[in-house]
């Protein structure tokens, strides 16, 4: 009886203690619940399916069930732990992340017909648009990594992807065509919400990451060193690259295209680009391994490795800004139009340049037009470039700005250019007459030696330049500028190289035309003038 009147007393004592916390209580479950951790996300771990990552077993069965499992359970981390991670084709899934750990190294396998699971999905049919972009831009199930069609991605982590099997799709290796091969070793199509981050790449194929018609990407801190293309960036919206560094000897390290791809034109557009060092000069692996073993002058490579906006452009580029990069021992700045694409609106700015291949500045409008029949020709208009400066070019040629007859490249402004090159120009180059090869490849290399050493300016209108200063090594006897069916120009405080005696500007078929503030040139304004030297 004491034990169940205690019992009792005890209840009371409670129930009179809950109904004096009463008043508080709402509060206080509310801020606990406010303080409560979130749930941490899913996490699955490879090894936990089989993988192996001993370097050596086939683990792209196991890799894959792991991402299927992740997927099933609603998303989440798929976990790559220290180690080498043998694969084949990967599947992405949406709402999956692939996070790899430090010292962890996906493998692309080599392909081996004579042993199962050595081969990587075929490429999937694109006809009939195959004739408008390369074979690499025209196919994403043949990489080492793929998706499609997916929301919320992510590969992240300060691990390594290493397309160890990848084809270049030309050159030595295993051919791109060929049933079995990979020559990519990211490749997105239609995918938005997309995040790569802080991982390597090594050997990354006939291009590193292909994303093609992919909104909302992000790539941040990474680090490529590759036998052909680094970044390729197709067709995509609202982009953002940063804090990325790219050794890409034989091709571009970063580009933006717009073809025709998807079976539509579509405009790569919204993207910025920023605090990023782009290269060609370092052997492969060695930016990766900071070594930085540089060529060769004698060895034969293209020491490409810049960013570029084209060369396949059907959709066209707009609102794009690139700025605070380092560009060494690789081409230049290039912004190209040859497939009927409408480019505007493009800032370049705060770029430092050294030992530049080429034209430092290549604006190309053309008229290769690889392209559906009936697709009007491209325009070039709004674009701004700002804050250069380039030491050690390492050729004949100056910056181009080349449209074609009857269509002019428009409203172009080049303000805070500073550029030293050796010189070395003889007379006879400054009588060169570069042809129009409105249809040919554009490179800035098309034209061999150019007849001006600064800039050689054709078909265009509405050209401002401003705060321009061009030096030399050894003198140079071609002009600085040439100018050539150019209207509406206006030139000031350009700075020449000293003890210039040649004609500082040739011009042929312009009109309002103004030099001001240009020592030794008298300020000049020309009306129209068939030709023109000052």
């Amino acid at each position: 009886m004491l034990r169940k009147n205690e019992t009792r007393r005890n209840f009371l004592r409670g129930a009179g203690a809950l109904a004096t916390a009463a008043a508080g209580a709402g509060a206080r479950k509310l801020q606990a619940e406010a303080e409560r951790p979130a749930p941490s996300a899913h996490t699955w771990n490879v090894a936990d399916f089989g993988a192996k990552g001993d370097g050596s077993t086939l683990d792209t069965g196991a890799i894959n069930r792991t991402i299927d499992a992740a997927a099933a359970g609603g998303g989440g981390a798929v976990v790559f732990p220290p180690g080498n991670y043998l694969s084949c084709s990967i599947h992405l899934r949406s709402r999956v992340s692939l996070q790899l750990m430090a010292g962890a190294t996906i493998i692309a396998a080599d392909t081996r017909p004579d042993r199962p699971g050595f081969a990587y999905d075929p490429a999937e049919p694109n006809d009939p648009w195959e004739a408008y972009q390369d074979y690499g831009h025209n196919h994403w199930h043949n990489s080492l990594i793929w998706g499609e069609n997916l929301v919320d991605i992510a590969i992240c982590g300060s691990g390594l992807i290493w397309g160890r099997g990848l084809s270049r799709g030309e050159g030595a290796g295993p051919v791109a065509e060929q049933p079995g091969v990979a020559n990519k070793a990211i490749g997105l199509k239609n995918c938005r919400n997309v995040v790569l981050r802080d991982f390597s790449m090594l050997h990354g194929g006939h291009d590193a990451i292909l994303t093609t018609g992919v909104d909302n990407l992000t790539m941040d801190n990474l680090l490529i060193d590759t036998q052909r293309g680094g970044i390729d960036i197709d067709c995509c919206r609202n982009v953002h690259v940063t804090r990325c560094s790219v050794n890409s000897p034989w091709d571009d390290a970063i580009c933006l295209k717009s073809s025709f791809a998807l079976g539509h034109s579509r405009a790569t557009e919204s993207v910025t680009i920023s605090d990023c060092y782009v290269t060609g000069i370092y052997e492969e692996g060695t930016l990766l391994d900071g070594t930085f073993r540089r060529f060769a002058d004698d060895v034969n490579v293209d020491r490409n490795g810049r960013i570029k906006l084209g060369t396949e452009s059907t959709g066209g580029f707009r609102n794009i800004a690139i700025s605070n990069c380092v560009f060494e021992g690789c081409y230049g700045i290039a912004v190209i139009s040859e497939d009927g694409a409408i480019i505007e609106d493009v800032t370049v700015s705060n770029i430092a340049m050294h030992r530049i291949i080429g034209a430092p500045v290549f604006v190309r409008l053309g008229s290769r037009m690889r392209a559906p029949a009936g697709t009007p020709m491209g325009t070039i208009r709004r674009v701004s470039f700002s804050n250069i400066v380039c030491s050690e070019t390492g050729s004949q040629a100056c910056s181009l700005i080349v449209g074609v007859p009857g269509h002019a490249i428009e409203e172009l402004r080049l303000t805070g250019f500073f550029i030293r090159h050796p010189g070395g120009g003889s007379r006879q180059d400054a009588t060169i007459r570069l042809p129009e090869m409105e249809k040919e490849y554009p490179d800035p290399l098309m034209f061999g030696t150019t007849p001006a050493h600064g800039f050689f300016v054709r078909h265009a209108q509405g050209i401002e330049m401003t705060q321009i200063t061009i030096g030399v090594d050894a003198p140079d006897a071609r002009p600085c500028f040439v100018l050539h069916d150019v209207h509406d120009a206006s030139l000031t405080q350009i700075r020449f190289p000293r003890g210039s005696t040649t004609p500082l500007f040739v011009m042929e078929e312009v009109s309002q035309i103004a030099v001001w503030n240009s020592k030794p040139v008298p300020d000049t304004e020309i009306g129209e003038a068939k030709s023109r030297e000052l």
